[in-house]
Parts: C-alpha cells; structure tokens; sequence
C-alpha cells in the first residue's frame, strides 16, 4: 500500500491550466458592461486641474455615477474601512456627498490618477482591473477544468454518462438524511452503478485536509451497496501539503485515480458496458 500511495504521489500532474483557464473575457465583458454608463459619465472628471469644483459639478448633474468607484481600486464589495478618527466606516459611505466623494479620491490617489491624464477611458481601465480581479477565480476554473477533461476522457472512449447528478436519482441510497448529494458524474454499466467526483488543486490550504475527510466518509456510505461504488479522481501538486490525509483516504477509499492512473478504471468499465 505504502508503495502503491508513493506511486501514485510521484504521478501527480504539475498543471491542468488551458489556456482559457486565466481569463474569463465573457464574464469580464458583462462586468463592464454593467456599468459601462456610470463609467462613461465620470469619465468627465479625467484630466480635470481643479478636479474638486468638477466633481461638485458631477455630483449635482448625476449622483448616481460614483456608486461604481470601489471598482476603480479594484474592490467589488461595499467593504468596511477606517476613517482618520479611526471609525469603521463603509466605502458607499464616501459616495454620499460631493465633498465625500473627493475625499475618497483624494486618500485613494484616484485624484492623481484623474489629473494626470495618462487614463483616457475609465471603461478601458475598468476592463484591465477585472481582468487582474478575475484571476481570484482561477481556483474555481481548476476544478471545472477536470471536470472538462474528465468528460472528454469519457466521451473519447465511448463511455455513457451523466453529470451532476444528485443521489436522490438513486432511491436505493438511503443514508443521506435530508442532505442532497450532488455527484461530478454518473455511469451505469451492467454490474455498478460508478458515482465520480472530480477535483484538481494546484496549491494547498485546509480545503484539501476537508476534501479528503468528507469522502473518507461518503465511500462507506456508497459503497455498503452492492451495487453502487465511490469513484473519487483527484489529482495536482497542492496535495503534497496534505499528503496525509490524502494517504488516509487513499487507504480507506478502493478506488481513487489521478489522471495517469485513470485508464485503469476507464478500462474497467469497458469490461462492464
């Protein structure tokens, strides 16, 4: 066993990234594009010199526009900070008022970035910082892309299958309390049914040492049925930090592949169609 783990330790790919895998454009298209009008309005302030008398004049034409300038320093969210008096305050708060609102550019440093017109259009400049926020969401995009590629290695071998499907599909399993259980994929063949969940981790954290816990335990669960098996494919570097707890799941579970070891199990279930 301990050799069978190290094997498939030293197996672990140092990447699943497509290119498509860093920037969404789409989503950061229709991010823009949702305030593409307040953007397009303040884009008046650029290169204004007495841009405090500008904004004053701004704020009585429309108000409504500096609602998007947390975007400018790249924040999505109405977070809180702290005033000069060391307040907890919210950056919406600095939106409320045309003197609060050249406070807020002035200790931003947005007010330098306005005056100094190497900015032409807030929009493109938007766009480049969703661009930059967008790549928080590559972690996510991991995980759909073994997802992807798992799919085409079914589809590539001809093997039927259904994804995300819950185990309320399956009225046979019954340990599941009131929980629902959604599994990656599904795929019946003459002898099982295979439930499959799919993930991918290029860097570490506590989600690893949860991830293998909770299907230490959902295999049981699955497996105490004849005619249903756990099927967990996992693979990536980031487990080098929780290698054991994957090495305890990896002992506990049957049937757990990386992606060089998959063709066992596609194989298998070429046996069973």
């Amino acid at each position: 066993m301990q050799k069978s783990f190290d094997d498939f330790l030293s197996q672990l790919s140092t990447t699943n990234s497509t290119l498509d895998f860093f920037v969404d454009f789409e989503k950061v298209s229709r991010h823009v594009e949702k305030i593409s009008i307040q953007l397009n309005q303040l884009n008046y302030l650029l290169g204004k010199e007495n841009l405090e008398a500008a904004v004053h004049q701004l704020f009585e034409e429309n108000s409504k526009c500096f609602s998007v300038l947390n975007i400018l320093i790249a924040v999505r969210n109405n977070r809180p900070v702290l005033d000069d008096d060391g307040e907890v305050v919210h950056l919406h708060d600095y939106f409320q008022s045309a003197d609060l609102v050249y406070e807020y550019l002035v200790k931003t440093g947005l007010d330098l970035v306005f005056k100094n017109k190497k900015i032409k259009n807030l929009e493109d400049y938007i766009y480049g910082i969703e661009v930059g926020l967008d790549t928080n969401a590559r972690k996510n995009r991991g995980g759909k892309n073994m997802e992807k590629a798992i799919a085409k290695i079914f589809d590539k071998n001809q093997i039927p299958f259904r994804a995300e499907v819950k185990h309320t599909r399956f009225p046979e399993l019954i340990h599941f309390g009131k929980d629902v259980k959604r599994f990656d994929f599904a795929i019946e063949t003459k002898e099982k049914t295979y439930l499959i969940e799919t993930n991918y981790y290029n860097g570490g954290g506590s989600k690893l040492n949860e991830v293998a816990r909770s299907y230490t335990d959902l295999a049981p669960k699955i497996n105490q049925y004849e005619k249903f098996e756990f099927i967990w494919i996992t693979d990536g570097q980031g487990w080098f930090s929780a290698k054991n707890k994957l090495q305890e799941a990896f002992t506990h579970i049957p049937h757990v592949y990386n992606l060089k070891t998959l063709p066992i199990f596609i194989e298998k279930i070429k046996t069973e169609l």
